[in-house]
């Protein structure tokens, strides 16, 4: 590591401990409000929503993606960003049609305590997931899996990110993330100037870079077009932000968060389409890179994923807190027990770091999986108004737990079925087969579980804590 590299992240450190507020009290802490009690602002919101879900573990997937199956990988995985646009219709729906503030709410007064825990359970594993993920690109920039360097950068980070999180929490949070957004941006910016500058770089050849057959990378694009409608529901860091504003104000900046997010992922994804197209026999995305780019480039690649990975911790911490503490109400709303709950989720992200997990793409497909039993109840529950049975949420549920693990099992090399029973072979073809599945079976159960309209209970209306006044 370079001295110059070592500086920038000291001061990435230092900047982001001076940007974060002490937390005083709890709307503060869980709710992200100033200390003269205002919500967030469309620029705040706009470029917290872009920066926790632009986060380290997505860069390098959309780069990875793009290296090994060109221009069709690089839109498979910007096609998750539509997540805004239906994480937005989720949202409106939510707050505005049926009055709820936050998610567990609504799925309470219609399927019980079963509806919420096994919410609960998914969007846990999601946000213990998120710790693992971007804590492991971290590990990787600094050495290979195991040692010295990977094992102290992991917990230089964690100790750093984790520090400012429990100052602050949420308010710490957008407050940092506005900072870390601005300069990942540049840091795109300087990407992008070198690629462009590359003489072997082709506008033509980046189009071209794919083929049209399926396992040329769009079967990965049709099972992000499968997970899109469910996966932003499954995200605490996404929804949390859609109940912190004014409606005009969450409007907008969802709006602009998506068309941003695409065009980022994107462009970080190009680096990985040129590397692709230049890449020697079996040589590696990094060992390209840095050898078309040299070493000044690839240290500001390194730090684009760092930044982009303490935006996302912090983000998933204060998410974690409220999860545990407001939504979940695992203890009394304040600050020293959301500092707990943010302590124990990131114990548990590391454990499974070091529990051998390491593929980055396998960690998105196994979640946006087990997401997908959230797609009828959207569908029929959210934006259609019925009233449906339990055992039609439950079967949906265990539809998409059994698809997740079975894509889990197939992916690793554990479990050997989906070929000699069904003769489908490629990995990411065996996955669009279970998303089809999955939801083929839960909007099956929903639609026989039907019991007319759901009329509106006498359940609990108010806002999560600190939810601002609604304004048309």
């Amino acid at each position: 590591m370079s001295v110059s590299f070592a500086l920038a992240l000291a001061a990435l450190a230092v900047v982001s401990f001076l940007l974060a507020p002490r937390a005083r009290e709890a709307g503060a802490f869980f709710a992200g409000r100033s200390d003269d009690g205002a919500p967030p602002g469309v620029l705040t919101l706009t470029f917290s929503l872009v920066t926790t879900w632009i986060f380290a573990r997505s860069l390098l997937t959309a780069a990875i993606l793009a290296f090994y199956y060109g221009v069709a990988g690089a839109i498979a995985y910007a096609a998750y960003y539509l997540s805004f646009f239906t994480g937005l219709a989720i949202v409106e729906s939510i707050r505005h049609r049926h009055g709820y503030g936050n998610l567990q709410g609504f799925l309470a007064d219609r399927f019980g305590r079963a509806g919420t825990a096994c919410f609960n359970v998914v969007i846990g594993v999601r946000l213990l997931s998120e710790v693992f993920a971007n804590l492991l690109v971290i590990g990787l920039i600094f050495g290979a899996t195991g040692t010295d360097a990977y094992t102290a950068a992991i917990i230089a980070m964690t100790v750093v990110t984790l520090a400012y999180s429990m100052l602050g929490g949420l308010r710490a949070s957008l407050r940092t993330d506005v900072f870390q957004m601005s300069l990942l941006l540049v840091a795109l910016a300087v990407l992008l100037v070198a690629l462009f500058g590359q003489d072997g770089w082709s506008l033509g050849a980046t189009l071209s870079s794919s083929g049209w057959t399926l396992d040329s990378g769009w079967n990965l694009f049709l099972v992000a077009l499968l997970q899109v409608w469910s996966y932003p529901m499954h995200d605490p860091v996404m929804m949390d932000r859609g109940f912190l504003a004014d409606r005009r104000t969450t409007r907008r900046a969802f709006v602009h968060a998506g068309w941003i997010s695409i065009l980022c992922i994107l462009a970080f994804a190009a680096l990985g389409v040129h590397a692709g197209l230049l890449a020697g026999e079996g040589e590696s995305l990094n060992a390209t890179l840095e050898r078309l780019f040299g070493p000044t480039v690839m240290t500001v690649f390194n730090l684009a994923l760092i930044v982009s990975a303490l935006s996302t911790l912090d983000s998933t911490l204060s998410s974690s807190a409220k999860l545990a503490v407001v939504d979940m109400k695992l203890g009394r709303p304040t600050i020293a027990n959301g500092r707990i709950a943010m302590l124990v989720f990131t114990l548990g992200g590391i454990a499974f770091l070091f529990g051998g997990t390491d593929d980055l793409y396998a960690a998105v497909a196994v979640s946006g999986t087990a997401s997908m039993y959230l797609a009828p109840v959207i569908f029929f529950s959210i934006w259609g108004g019925r009233d449906v049975a339990l055992w039609s949420y439950l079967t949906a549920f265990a539809a998409a737990m059994a698809g997740a693990a079975l894509y889990f099992l197939e992916a690793g090399g554990h479990l050997a079925f989906m070929g000699p029973v069904l003769g489908v072979d490629v990995k990411y073809d065996k996955l669009l087969v279970i998303c089809i599945a999955v939801l083929v079976i839960g909007n099956g159960a929903f639609a026989l579980g039907q019991r007319g309209r759901f009329r509106q209970s006498a359940g609990d209306r108010r806002a999560t804590l600190g939810a601002t006044a609604e304004a048309d």
